[in-house]
């Protein structure tokens, strides 16, 4: 079976879709999905009986990207639903083409959380595919020279796409890989024209340029997840910040008023010193942040269910005056000086709050008593 070409996805992040972009897209990415599961279950099969477990983890992660790309088509079909399409549609519609594909849940750990679009996912499923077949010596005189020498052209030209949006510090390097790829490519088109045999020559720069087109899109897709990682840790870091100044105001106003009040201290986030710019340093600094949010979930739990012991207490003084009235007892010296004095602690600042949990529960304990008539 030829292999097949990841179709040219329409529109741009941020830019809702064409509609009749889309239609044609759709039908081309059926078609590609088909096409690319039907070469997959060839080399798996080919992988399982040549028992070639070397190539085991790329069938894995090819398999896994291309589910991923099944899963994200079938979005785009129910959001498309047959082209009942308003603008919010087709802005979702082009959040699901350029948007990062859910792959934390992949099977292959290669796949795991890579970052990756839609259209990026499927010319890396182009390269891997490309460099498994020539891995595996499927096709070394069976496909036309000519046709392989213009995809891998068209490969070179998806790889300067690429270069482009490479970081500064590396383009230069790109750049010069590129030219030795094209140079490489130009060499091989140049001994065919002068009827020289280049079927060995030209596998091993396959190979090479689908290599290098994978690492370009692996590492864009790793440059993602660092500036992900990077504005989650501010992100945290700025709300734990607001946090902390909101739970220093919640503890002293739980000290003001009630006593004795939680001894738990706040967390300092500047403690944890300012988000570094390395991902493992990144990492470690997310899960010190974590910890300072656990933590400060517990001064907060625990300062303002003091708070809300004492409204509880005092939200409890009517209704035991209401059942004292019902019951004929509201003029009962003893109960009335119970709850007057438990109104007269729970005024003060901060409140004795063990003086209460007495209080309260006598005068309940004494009007129990008058209405069975054990007190005179």
């Amino acid at each position: 079976m030829s292999p097949v070409s990841a179709p040219a996805a329409p529109g741009k992040l941020n830019e809702p879709v064409q509609p009749q972009a889309m239609v044609g897209y759709l039908a081309e990415l059926d078609a590609w999905t088909a096409a690319r599961r039907s070469e997959l279950a060839a080399l798996d099969a080919e992988i399982l009986g040549r028992r070639l477990n070397a190539l085991t983890p790329d069938m894995q992660l090819s398999l896994a990207l291309w589910q991923a790309v099944k899963s994200r088509y079938d979005l785009l079909l129910v959001t498309w639903d047959s082209g009942r399409v308003g603008p919010a549609e087709c802005a979702r519609l082009s959040s699901l083409i350029w948007g990062r594909l859910d792959t934390g849940a992949a099977p292959s750990a290669q796949l795991a959380g890579m970052a990756v679009s839609l259209p990026e996912a499927c010319r890396l499923s182009d390269a891997l595919v490309a460099q498994l077949r020539q891995k595996l010596n499927l096709d070394p005189n069976a496909e036309q020279l000519a046709r392989r020498l213009r995809d891998l052209r068209a490969q070179l030209e998806r790889i300067r796409e690429q270069i482009r949006i490479e970081p500064p510090a590396s383009a230069e390097a790109a750049r010069a890989q590129l030219g030795q790829l094209a140079a490489r490519t130009g060499e091989l088109e140049a001994k065919r024209e002068r009827g020289g045999d280049i079927g060995g020559l030209l596998g091993p720069l396959e190979i090479d340029a689908a290599r290098y087109e994978r690492d370009l899109i692996v590492g864009g897709a790793r440059r993602r997840e660092n500036r992900d990682a990077l504005a989650r840790a501010r992100e945290l870091s700025d709300d734990l910040a607001a946090r902390e100044q909101a739970l220093r105001q919640l503890v002293g106003n739980a000290v003001a008023a009630v006593s004795p009040a939680p001894k738990y201290a706040v967390p300092d986030v500047a403690a944890l010193g300012p988000v570094p710019n390395t991902r493992a340093a990144i990492d470690s600094y997310l899960g010190r942040l974590e910890q300072v949010g656990r933590a400060m979930q517990v001064v907060q739990d625990a300062y303002s269910g003091a708070l809300a012991e004492r409204d509880a207490l005092a939200a409890l003084i009517p209704p035991l005056r209401a059942k004292a009235e019902a019951l004929g007892h509201a003029d009962d010296p003893d109960f009335v000086a119970l709850t007057q004095t438990a109104e007269r602690l729970l005024a003060r600042r901060p409140t004795p709050m063990a003086v209460v949990r007495q209080v309260l529960p006598a005068a309940q304990a004494l009007l129990d008593a008058l209405a069975e008539g054990g007190v005179r």
